[in-house]
């Protein structure tokens, strides 16, 4: 068994691990589910809907104004929202001038035929605890959140893969309803961006016994959790998508070129290299 069926294997009972690989728990539960959403109102609809594609991790992609609650602000935890914002805008703007990976990945979407505007592309919004940032395919958008992400390493992280994730919209026809286009998507997100052996130590997926597989598990976690967080499918479905599409798209590298190890010069690597492959420099 590959790794991330032995680790969901470990996780569930022996009942429920059988109805998800035979089917049967979705077959009992299909005549309620229609039943159900037969009686839904068009308002439960469209919440359970944003809910099914993650939107409910970012209220501000529903319209809605954050609205702080008085004992959190008390604390000062909530209340200074225009300046959270003010401050991830320029962390954004620094990442943009100065990060390495940030201005390799706008070189390669405006050669790709996807040059990024700031005003247009990216958002600094607060969002849910869960998620430091968030990549709108309808809008073509990328959240950063504000609340989470609060410092420019963070924030050059996030920008850099969801950016990854822009690139793969712009140039592979990524249809992001696809559960295997999604895993695709964040596997490279995570190869790319991520995960290194210390990374990988922290997760709980290397050790001294394992330091060859280490980083392709710690991918493999970080797509899971991922795919999980943002669209609503069973985790027997997931792990099932990600083992399926792992091999063809762990050794895509593109646009970087490379997997960044951590306190490396692979960042300034990648990006002097990026000409070299017919990405603009930017």
């Amino acid at each position: 068994m590959e790794f991330l069926t032995k680790v969901w294997a470990k996780e569930a009972t022996a009942p429920e691990a059988i109805e998800a690989i035979t089917g049967a728990a979705q077959e009992k539960l299909k005549p309620k589910t229609e039943k159900a959403s037969a009686s839904k109102e068009p308002a439960e609809e469209t919440t359970t809907a944003q809910k099914d594609w993650g939107y409910d991790l970012y209220p501000e992609r529903r319209g809605e104004t954050f609205k702080p609650k008085w004992t959190r602000v008390l604390f000062g935890l909530e209340g200074q929202e225009n300046i959270d914002r003010f401050k991830c805008e320029e962390n954004v703007y620094w990442c943009v001038k100065n990060g390495p990976l940030v201005k390799l990945m706008m070189g390669a979407l405006k050669s790709s035929g996807c040059p990024i505007d700031l005003r247009r592309h990216i958002s600094c919004e607060v969002c849910d605890p869960t998620v430091t940032g968030g990549y709108d395919p309808k809008l073509n958008q990328i959240v950063v959140c504000q609340n989470m992400a609060k410092n420019k390493s963070m924030v050059h992280g996030v920008l850099t893969h969801e950016m990854i994730h822009m690139f793969d919209y712009c140039n592979n026809d990524m249809d992001f309803r696809n559960v295997d286009h999604l895993a695709c998507t964040e596997i490279r997100a995570a190869n790319l961006a991520h995960c290194s052996f210390l990374s990988a130590m922290f997760q709980g997926d290397a050790s001294p016994f394992n330091v060859k597989e280490a980083h392709q598990n710690c991918v493999k976690s970080k797509a899971l959790a991922s795919v999980l967080a943002v669209r609503n499918v069973s985790k027997a479905d997931a792990v099932a998508a990600v083992e399926r599409v792992f091999p063809k798209c762990y050794a895509d590298l593109e646009p970087i070129g490379r997997r960044i190890r951590r306190n490396s010069t692979d960042q300034q690597k990648a990006y002097m290299e990026a000409p070299m492959y017919g990405y603009d420099v930017y």
